[in-house]
């Protein structure tokens, strides 16, 4: 199993930087992927525990077919998304949020298995590793701009109201 794991301090309230996180509109733009909407639990606003998203798209030039359901829910402290079907034996994301010093602290820990035992563990440790760090820090740095800017009211203008 390999662990990613990521963090960044947002000068803005938890409840802001937790809806932004499970924006669909968000999460569709920062992974280009499209939510299947016939085929998930919801199709726009913001995702709830148990919700089940089919999503495609295209990642190293190969189709992406994966469902994620959410299998843990705690607002504003922490959600925990599992990923069913797609390329990976198993993979996992626990998004934690707290304050700390009137900033908001969010975490991001991702564990996945690759597919294939051998093979799979060096495509993981060489590009899926690398990768998803990216991925990670790319959604961080993107929530913070939003969070702390007047962005997130294009996201959330009707939950903050």
């Amino acid at each position: 199993m390999f662990v990613v794991k990521d963090s960044i301090h947002i000068n803005a309230p938890i409840e802001r930087c937790f809806l932004l996180s499970t924006n669909l509109k968000f999460v569709t733009q920062l992974f280009n992927m499209r939510l299947v909407a016939k085929r998930s639990s919801r199709a726009s606003g913001t995702i709830l525990g148990g919700d089940r998203l089919l999503w495609r798209g295209w990642k190293f030039g190969l189709p992406q077919t994966y469902e994620s359901v959410i299998t843990g829910f705690e607002r504003p402290a922490f959600f925990q998304n599992t990923v069913k079907g797609g390329r990976f034996q198993q993979l996992q994301i626990d998004h934690y949020l707290s304050e700390v010093d009137g900033y908001t602290l969010l975490i991001d820990k991702l564990r996945f298995s690759p597919p294939l035992v051998w093979p799979g563990k060096i495509v993981a440790r060489r590009v899926v590793v690398p990768h998803l760090s990216g991925l990670l820090r790319k959604r961080l740095v993107l929530l913070k701009r939003l969070a702390e800017g007047e962005e997130w009211r294009r996201y959330l203008s009707k939950e903050m109201e």
